[in-house]
């Protein structure tokens, strides 16, 4: 029987692909935009992992997600450094949520609210896809605009209390096989994992219309 982990990897194939291809992370990636371009999508993380993080704070004792929230993962700090750097002391004042970022932070707090196994299929697109093709925009950030290797501006990438990424990854997917609920639960997850993805695009979708290749 195949592992629930494994299902979900298997079933989001698709997404995450699409994810990649966007056109938005294909332009920075390929070196095509200015510094910009990437603080405004840093300002966008920073709004989706204040849902993710603050919920995980009320979760830590839900026998679902509790397992689930690990402090070494939390990334607002380092989002808030990068910020400052990026964007200097005043950025709080300045940032601002496009209308997919709040759509995307509003499904997580709805289901962290509601739903404590559909915030585990939000915990896991994040999370383990900044650990994972992450370290891609990192490099790519540091060649690209001269920020020191994990430094000042990419340090929302460095998992500095993960030394053993593979070994985390590993665990992770153990505590994935563990989710209680049955079949009909396992498909609900996956699901909500399809749309995190969907909804990830959707942020992209609107930085490269706020970024055309133009610009």
């Amino acid at each position: 029987m195949e592992s629930f982990s494994t299902l979900i990897r298997t079933a989001s194939r698709e997404q995450h692909e699409e994810v990649r291809a966007s056109t938005f992370l294909s332009d920075l990636l390929g070196h095509k935009l200015g510094v910009d371009a990437f603080a405004r999508y840093t300002e966008q993380l920073w709004f989706v992992y204040q849902a993710l993080e603050s919920a995980a704070r009320r979760l830590a004792g839900d026998p679902v997600a509790g397992p689930f929230v690990r402090p070494e993962l939390f990334r607002t700090a380092a989002l808030e450094q990068d910020l400052e750097y990026l964007r200097g002391p005043g950025w709080r004042s300045a940032v601002s949520a496009l209308p997919a970022t709040l759509e995307y932070a509003g499904r997580i707090t709805e289901c962290a609210r509601d739903w404590p196994a559909g915030y585990v299929a939000h915990h896991y697109t994040r999370y383990l896809g900044d650990l994972s093709g992450g370290q891609i925009i990192r490099d790519t950030a540091e060649k690209t605009w001269g920020f020191a290797k994990k430094g000042d501006g990419v340090r929302f990438y460095v998992f500095e209390e993960i030394p053993n990424p593979a070994a985390f990854k590993r665990a992770y997917w153990e505590l994935l096989d563990a989710v209680p609920g049955d079949e009909l639960e396992r498909q609900r997850i996956v699901a909500e994992c399809r749309r995190a993805y969907e909804l990830n695009n959707g942020v992209f979708l609107a930085l490269g219309e706020e970024f055309p290749l133009s610009a």
